[in-house]
C-alpha cells in the first residue's frame, strides 16, 4: 500500500509539474511575446525580451520532460488495473512530449533568427513569426493525442474499483472534447470559442485527477496478498 501511494503521488507531482510549466510556458509566456498579427511586433518581442522568450523555450522543454515522465509513470501506477488501457496513456503521453520538442525548437529558431538576421536574408521578422505560428500548430496538432491519452486513463479510474467514477467518465468526455477541439480548430477556423470549450471538461478532470493522487492516492490496496504472514502465524 505504502509503495502504491509512493506511486500515485509521484505521478501527481509530475502531473502538477506538467500542468504548472505548459500553462506558464503556452498561456503565459507565448502570449507576451507572440502577435498573432503583426510580425514586427513579435520580433521586437523576441528581440527586446530575449531572457522571457529563453524562459519560454525552457518551459516547453519542461512540458516534454514531465510529460514523458509522467506518461510512464501512469503506466506503473495503472498496469494492474488494465495492461492495455496503461500503455495506451504512456504510448499517446509520449507522441504528445514528440510533438511539444517540435515546438521548442521552432521556438529557438524563431528567436536564432531574431537575433541573428543572416539566418534569414528573406526577412527577419516574417520567418520569426512564422517560426511561431508552426510552433502553434504542433500545439493544436499534439492536443489529438493529448485528448487520447485522458481517455484511457479515464478507464484505468473506472476499472480501479475506488477511484471516483465521476472522475473517470469526465477524463473519458475530457478526452473526447479535447481532440474535437484540435478538430474543430481546423475544420471550423473561426469557432475559437467552440474549440476552447470543448477542452473545458477535460482541464477540470485533470486537475481533480492531480489533486485525487497526491492527496488520497488511488484508494485502491496493496495486491500483494497477506496469507503468507497468516500462514506463519498458524493462520
Amino acid at each position: 500500500m505504502e509503495q502504491l501511494t509512493r506511486t500515485a503521488r509521484t505521478t501527481g507531482l509530475l502531473y502538477l509539474g506538467l500542468a504548472v510549466t505548459g500553462l506558464l510556458g503556452f498561456l503565459v509566456i507565448r502570449g507576451q511575446l507572440f502577435v498573432a498579427d503583426d510580425p514586427g511586433a513579435t520580433l521586437a518581442n523576441l528581440v527586446e525580451h530575449e531572457a522571457l522568450a529563453r524562459t519560454g523555450i525552457a518551459l516547453e522543454l519542461g512540458v516534454v520532460v514531465t510529460q514523458a515522465l509522467v506518461a510512464v509513470w501512469f503506466y506503473r501506477l495503472f498496469r494492474g488495473v488494465d495492461a492495455f488501457a496503461a500503455g495506451c496513456i504512456a504510448a499517446f503521453g509520449l507522441v504528445n512530449a514528440a510533438a511539444i520538442l517540435a515546438s521548442s525548437a521552432f521556438l529557438a529558431t524563431a528567436l536564432d533568427v531574431a537575433l541573428d538576421d543572416s539566418l534569414a536574408p528573406g526577412g527577419v521578422a516574417a520567418t520569426a513569426h512564422l517560426m511561431y505560428v508552426v510552433s502553434g500548430h504542433f500545439w493544436t496538432a499534439g492536443g489529438v493525442f493529448f485528448g487520447l491519452w485522458l481517455v484511457p486513463m479515464g478507464v484505468c479510474v473506472l476499472r480501479s474499483g475506488s477511484m471516483p467514477r465521476p472522475l473517470g467518465w469526465l477524463l473519458v468526455g475530457g478526452g473526447v472534447g479535447y481532440v474535437l477541439s484540435a478538430l474543430a480548430a481546423y475544420v471550423v477556423p473561426d469557432a475559437d470559442a467552440l474549440a476552447a470549450a470543448l477542452t473545458i471538461p477535460a482541464s477540470v478532470g485533470e486537475f481533480w485527477m492531480i489533486g485525487y493522487l497526491l492527496l488520497i492516492g488511488t484508494g485502491r490496496r496493496d495486491p500483494t496478498p497477506a496469507r503468507p504472514a497468516l500462514a506463519a502465524m498458524g493462520g
